[in-house]
């Protein structure tokens, strides 16, 4: 399946990215999984906005965060996000140090015994993005109320009865004190989306009818159930 064909059968319409240098590439993608629609991407970026933010200097850090994307800030877009002072990864949000930030979509093991023909391994099929910038500090207590503001509003969505504005200055101020922000326009957008793309058209048939039946995976509810029942009690 020629690369054209797989972007339009993934996403209409949408712009290609721009070129982008290969030299500093986070990510190995087989052309066949090679996704380069920014509107795809951002739509995907948007969709699970939950991400590991991965730095390396002085050593290998990752901080597990929900980040903001502003799809019309720079060539590929800027994302926000903030994580606690005492965090030693706060040390790279200096403007200098490379990070990526890793968003991952769905994902699932599939089957060999879901093709036409038996000459087939077990694979796992899945979506991630990787941005790759350099990281800036928001350290201003008005500039972090403000995103702080904005991600709320994002995840509580229209409708929603909580009122951030409204919560005493003194304690929103207080909190904020223990966080950083940072902001990272992207230098580099990757996209690498292995679902079963270069299969023919049977083999994928079967690849979307299978997973429709398969085992879900645990809720976060679920799972939030299950580790209270094995968990100790607080203590009073």
């Amino acid at each position: 399946m020629k690369r054209r064909d797989l972007l339009t059968g993934l996403a209409m319409g949408g712009m290609q990215l721009e070129a982008q240098p290969r030299t500093r590439e986070s990510l190995y993608i087989p052309k066949p999984h090679l996704v380069e629609d920014r509107m795809l991407l951002h739509g995907t970026m948007d969709e699970f906005p939950f991400v590991e933010l991965v730095t390396a200097a002085p050593t290998l850090r990752i901080t597990h965060i929900p980040v903001l994307l502003d799809r019309d800030s720079g060539r590929f877009g800027k994302l926000f996000g903030h994580i606690s002072r005492q965090n030693p990864q706060s040390e790279t949000f200096d403007g200098q140090q490379s990070a990526v930030i890793v968003f991952r979509g769905p994902h699932s093991y599939i089957s060999p015994t879901w093709y036409s023909k038996a000459e087939a391994v077990p694979t796992w099929n899945f979506a991630v993005v990787h941005a790759t910038g350099k990281l800036k500090p928001i350290a201003e207590k008005k500039a972090l109320h403000d995103l702080l503001a904005r991600l709320i509003h994002k995840f509580e969505g229209e409708g929603s009865k909580y009122d951030f504005a409204s919560l005493p200055e003194s304690y929103k101020y207080g909190l904020i004190g223990g966080i950083i922000g940072f902001e990272m326009e992207i230098e580099l957008l990757e996209g690498k989306f292995k679902l079963g793309q270069e299969r023919n058209s049977p083999d994928q048939q079967n690849i979307l009818r299978n997973l429709q039946s398969a085992k879900p995976a645990k809720s976060i509810h679920q799972f939030t159930a299950d580790f209270y029942k094995q968990a100790k009690p607080p203590a009073d």
